[in-house]
């Protein structure tokens, strides 16, 4: 502690006092990373040339408002993260902003923060709105290009937007049951007309042959498998119920017929 405050950039430039020591051993639990990081927190507030005194109570407060920074890698950082997250899957725009300004107030990387929101945009909006992958897209670019504290605006704008879409999980499922299925019947052999034919010798075995091209069909679409054999006719999408799927799911049920269920 005492090297940190001689030696250290910033803190080198300040004139601190540590008063009392227990709330700074207490906090650190014993690892002097964390207890490096105590001391930086508490010492936010200090003014180069002007005394400072660090004591418990200090100490405390100061940790208590900046506790996710306190605690990027431990269970708290995750905890906030995930109710900010489960809010926006369960569409409440309030929640989501609180434990963003949480977040942010805890001085939490903004780039986490909207990592985690273009996951959410996927896996929790989906196909229900595939706006809403593009717009947490751009908001993670956006950040990055603007940083803090205008990035608080724009990441309060995605929050917002995502809590307030229609959600589906279908295309996370989808893919989910795709790799169990893939894990089960292992690796099924490619159709033949579905497989590439550079060569002659290729051509000879029949590679590629009978395969339809779409765009020559009617409504860009023909009846044909497109998966192996052992696996023709298994459902792995099956569209949400929401406006936007509900329009996807009229179609493949058009095309389809009863093949896939739609």
């Amino acid at each position: 502690m005492n090297r940190a405050l001689e030696t250290d950039e910033e803190l080198k430039n300040l004139s601190v006092e540590i008063r009392e020591w227990e709330a700074l051993f207490s906090l650190s639990g014993g690892d002097a990373r964390k207890l490096y990081n105590v001391l930086e927190l508490a010492c936010s507030d200090a003014v180069p040339g002007e005394p400072f005194v660090l004591t418990n109570e200090v100490v405390q407060e100061k940790v208590q408002l900046n506790i996710a920074l306190y605690d990027k890698g431990g269970e708290y950082h995750y905890d906030v993260a995930s109710a900010f997250i489960k809010s926006i899957r369960g569409s409440d725009p309030n929640a989501a902003v609180y434990w963003l300004g949480r977040m942010l107030e805890g001085g939490e990387d903004i780039k986490f923060i909207a990592r985690r929101m273009m996951i959410s945009a996927s896996e929790d909006i989906g196909l229900a709105n595939p706006n809403a992958l593009l717009l947490a897209t751009t908001a993670f670019q956006a950040v990055q290009a603007i940083g803090m504290p205008e990035a608080r605006i724009i990441l309060s704008q995605a929050a917002i937007y995502l809590a307030t879409s229609a959600k589906s999980n279908s295309a996370y499922m989808a893919i989910n049951q795709a790799l169990s299925l893939v894990r089960e019947t292992g690796a099924l052999p490619v159709p033949l007309h579905l497989r590439n034919a550079p060569t002659g010798l290729m051509k000879k075995l029949d590679y590629g042959q009978g395969y339809q091209y779409s765009h020559d069909y009617e409504g860009n679409f023909v009846m044909q498998e497109y998966l192996p054999e052992d696996v023709s006719g298994k459902s792995l999408y099956q569209p949400a119920n929401n406006p936007a799927e509900q329009q996807v799911k009229t179609r493949l049920a058009g095309q389809w017929k009863g093949k896939y269920n739609y």
